[in-house]
């Protein structure tokens, strides 16, 4: 079992940026992929950005050149920058971890980004 601490999120206003820190248990995080998924209110869990072991990453389009997913493996800690935060952006936001990238297998508590003036 993997637990998290996650932190990061609040509110900023459109533009503005975040970095969500996503601090995991155990010896295992280096085997692992690991990322964030997203869910607003009313919508499905979504794939943000997701990172492998080798630390390839994928993202999803509406994300991509905005957001930055890494990894610190000797920390066992993955990070999300967000700049040029959109009010679209607003949920609930999920790091996990798993043997692939869409293939979530442990889940954080959840963060709370919320994008408005």
């Amino acid at each position: 079992q993997v637990q998290f601490v996650e932190s990061g999120g609040g509110l900023v206003q459109p533009g503005g940026s975040l970095r969500l820190s996503c601090a995991a248990s155990g010896s295992a995080f280096s085997s692992y992929a690991m990322g964030w998924y997203r869910q607003a209110p009313g919508k499905q869990r979504e794939l943000v950005a997701g990172i492998t072991r080798g630390e390839n990453t994928i993202y999803a389009d509406s994300v991509k050149g905005r957001f930055t997913i890494s990894r610190d493996n000797a920390k066992n800690t993955g990070y999300l920058q967000m700049n040029s935060l959109k009010p679209e952006d607003t949920a609930v936001y999920y790091c996990y971890t798993g043997f692939g990238v869409g293939n979530p297998l442990y889940w954080g508590q959840g963060t709370q980004v919320t994008v408005s003036s």
